[in-house]
């Protein structure tokens, strides 16, 4: 019978850096409150998840795979970044994609800013857990 693999953990007992940041990105804000930020946590899962409601209700594309171009895999890594938000809008796909009109395009505009956001948030995490910054 094997045994599971087990992530390494740092010898005082903190989480490690990498599953901070996996954390983090999967649902914004959570690598914040493993390192129990939970003032920083709220607020980023707020400004994410605020970004990226607000351009799914405009009517914002979301970028998929397979990508044609090198925009649009920008676009995919940019929506990615929001995590779980970014899996979630495949509820919304389709129904609301409307770039026709300059609200729609707003709404991409914010959907990618909330994914960028996040991935910057993630790095802060990332060095917090890893003691670069406090």
């Amino acid at each position: 019978m094997s045994t599971p693999a087990q992530f390494p953990e740092p010898a005082d007992g903190r989480l490690p850096p990498f599953l901070v940041a996996l954390a983090g990105w999967l649902v914004p804000g959570l690598g914040h409150l493993l390192l129990r930020r939970p003032g920083r946590a709220l607020i980023y899962l707020l400004c994410v998840g605020s970004l990226a409601g607000m351009g799914l209700a405009l009517g914002g594309h979301i970028f998929r795979l397979p990508a044609r171009g090198v925009f649009e895999w920008l676009g995919v890594a940019a929506d990615a970044g929001t995590g779980a938000f970014y899996f979630l809008s495949g509820m919304w796909d389709g129904l609301t994609s409307d770039v026709s009109r300059a609200v729609g395009d707003y709404g991409t505009r914010f959907i990618v800013a909330a994914g960028v956001l996040n991935l910057l948030f993630v790095l802060d995490a990332h060095e917090m857990a890893s003691r670069r910054r406090r």
